[in-house]
């Protein structure tokens, strides 16, 4: 199984990488999402550690059961060889209706078939009002003519 575009990046290749896995994460469909990763894909997400793509499919099931209206912006920030680093911010509400912006940074390293071997991500939320909310195409993948982070002043 492979996943182009393949390591080395280029400032090109990496910002399809970036929005490839944007478009697939707004997709919410853990199963979907988890072949992007290899089989021991190793990950730091917050203070949780697990490797796997079932602990990455039962995480991704967590996340979005609690995670509700996820809609999701990358950015790549650096490249080089193998390895990206995004950024990133997220808006979401829970079940009680409070919204939240989430944002963070993620260390992605590929392996040689484009598919991802660790992701280490740190990620802070910041409780905001709905008229405060940023994100508003309807759910599933970001509109090509939606402005980015840096657009958005995020």
């Amino acid at each position: 199984m492979s996943r182009p575009p393949f390591p080395p990046f280029t400032a090109e290749t990496a910002a399809q990488k970036a929005r490839m896995a944007e478009d697939a994460w707004n997709g919410r469909d853990p199963a979907r999402v988890a072949l992007a990763y290899t089989e021991q894909s190793r990950w730091r997400n917050r203070a949780e550690f697990f490797s796997g793509r079932p602990a990455i499919e039962a995480f991704l099931t967590r996340k979005w059961a609690k995670e509700l209206e996820y809609r999701l912006i990358k950015e790549v920030w650096a490249f080089t060889g193998n390895r990206i680093a995004v950024r990133f911010a997220y808006e979401w509400h829970d079940d009680s209706g409070q919204w939240f912006r989430s944002y963070g940074n993620e260390n992605w390293a590929f392996d040689e078939a484009g598919l991802m071997a660790e992701r280490h991500a740190s990620i802070n939320d910041l409780p905001i009002s709905e008229s405060e909310r940023k994100f508003h195409w309807p759910l599933g993948r970001r509109p090509d003519g939606h402005p980015g982070l840096s657009d958005l002043g995020l």
